[in-house]
């Protein structure tokens, strides 16, 4: 494996496309730290570093996680990047279910430019759900002693004598929801160019590199809790040691299930054309044990935080509807209820994106057959079936892995909604776990084509290479240059402000 990371930087075209990425990353990071126009930075500052006293303070569970891992900590800094790529993450989720739902849609898929018009809807959809969720996030900044994400700000503010936003005009609103907007659109234009010219999926190394970034603080905090905090004693120092090796072997199941698949073997009939023969070979057709992936979580959490988050917002002078919203998430109730919502989200992304009907054609159109099954019905008939028994394993394998940080945090003493426990667990490990593969894979690819050795050195890592493929060149040596000198830049004028303010 330390050779083939060595062998990257061999080939010229997957070194320009990992620079490339690098590149980006920066960016998107820079621009996370960036706050909006109008707001008080000060205030942003001194409650961040309040919030550091009490460690979880500025962690909540639910739908504000979810936001935090897609927008990086710039929601809760106020940062021009505060609606992250979720907009556009969204839009992809609902234009999915609409291909697999809507009949005229799905045609349009299978047809020339199809998923090129698709795709341009998806974006129009985007801005839509930009400028919703734009209007309110500048609302809520205008009070943010109401935010969940942000708890404490108001004795910030009433300890500086500011509010957050200096002069909350309309004229400022309409700035910030432009500006809020215009950032999700660069950060969707930023995932696009990494997919073509740099190495993986842009949009999800976006996501996983706003999970990485918490990984310092959650360590400081670890760190804090069992070694130099309270109460500190030596059973405390080997539960981290526990915590650790039950950590590496999270990882390694989750990297275990993630690719684990059921292969069913696919005969094809022999055929002669010309002096030719084809067919008469045995393939697979793989089904993954997760085929949803994270989607169940992400709706599950969706579903039951939304109700949470409206209702402390429109009943804010009711005592019993505030302490709700506070104590359900976390709660026994909660993950017993999203546990629930899992497995049925499960079945319902199945359904909708696995279709067996459509591969029983497929396979009867082209010649192909399951051994012992026949052709046509029969066949749609076993791949559900087979299907549903995968399905019932990988909403199981979900609601595990949902359930891992309560169970851990209450072993080790942390609250539910801390830092430490997201990477035991949740929707942050299975996106980081699915990211990091696809990620091999592709470096894996280009270093055997070009007869260096993989990261394995017998067989090769297990994924779909068609989905991976970039349609694009590498970025050219010159734009490299000024990118890179670009941001050396931007660093050179942040550290200077830096010092100056210091």
């Amino acid at each position: 494996m330390i050779s083939a990371f060595a062998n990257t930087w061999k080939v010229p075209e997957l070194r320009d496309r990992i620079l490339f990425t690098l590149a980006m990353i920066i960016i998107v990071r820079l621009g996370v730290h960036v706050t909006l126009p109008g707001v008080d930075a000060t205030i942003i500052d001194a409650w961040l570093e309040k919030a550091k006293q009490n460690a979880d303070a500025n962690q909540a569970g639910g739908l504000q996680a979810i936001l935090g891992i897609f927008s990086g900590g710039a929601l809760q800094q106020a940062g021009v990047f505060a609606l992250g790529i979720m907009p556009y993450i969204s839009a992809s989720i609902m234009m999915q279910l609409m291909t697999a739902v809507v009949p005229k849609i799905s045609r349009l898929s299978r047809e020339d430019g199809g998923r090129q018009k698709i795709t341009q809807w998806t974006r129009y959809l985007t801005i839509a759900i930009a400028l919703v969720q734009g209007i309110f996030v500048t609302k809520s900044l205008i009070n943010p002693e109401s935010i969940p994400y942000m708890q404490g700000i108001g004795e910030v503010m009433a300890e500086q004598g500011r509010r957050l936003v200096m002069d909350p005009s309309m004229l400022w609103q309409i700035i910030t929801v432009l500006t809020l907007v215009s950032a999700t659109l660069l950060l969707m234009w930023i995932g696009d160019q990494m997919t073509e010219r740099g190495i993986g999926n842009g949009t999800s190394i976006i996501i996983t590199v706003n999970i990485i970034a918490a990984l310092p603080g959650a360590m400081f905090q670890t760190w804090q809790f069992f070694v130099t905090g309270e109460n500190v004693n030596p059973m405390r120092v080997l539960l981290l040691v526990a915590m650790v090796a039950m950590l590496l072997v999270v990882i390694a199941g989750t990297i275990a299930i993630t690719q684990a698949q059921r292969r069913i073997a696919i005969q094809y009939a022999k055929r002669v054309v010309g002096r030719k023969q084809f067919g008469g070979q045995t393939q697979y057709l793989p089904l993954k044990v997760n085929y949803a992936g994270v989607m169940p979580i992400i709706f599950a959490t969706a579903v039951l935080s939304l109700p949470t988050i409206i209702l402390s917002q429109v009943f804010q002078k009711s005592p019993g509807i505030q302490r709700f919203a506070q104590e359900f998430p976390g709660s026994v109730w909660y993950y017993v209820v999203a546990g629930v919502l899992i497995f049925f989200f499960s079945y319902f992304w199945v359904a909708t994106m696995f279709q067996p009907s459509q591969i029983s054609e497929d396979l009867k159109r082209n010649g192909g057959y399951i051994p012992g099954v026949r052709p046509g019905k029969p066949t749609s008939e076993f791949l559900d079936f087979t299907m549903t028994r995968l399905t019932f394993a990988g909403a199981i394998f979900l609601t595990i892995i949902f359930i891992l940080p309560l169970v851990v945090g209450a072993i080790a003493g942390l609250d539910p909604g801390s830092m430490v426990l997201q990477f035991f667990g949740g929707t942050s490990l299975l996106i980081m776990v699915g990211v990091v593969l696809d990620v091999m894979r592709q470096v894996e690819t280009h270093l055997l084509q070009r007869h260096y050795d993989g990261f394995l050195r017998k067989g090769k890592l297990k994924g779909r290479y068609d989905r991976m493929a970039q349609s694009g060149n590498s970025a050219s040596s010159t734009v490299l240059v000024y990118l890179w000198a670009f941001i050396g830049l931007l660093l050179v004028i942040g550290a200077i402000a830096y010092f100056a303010r210091g």
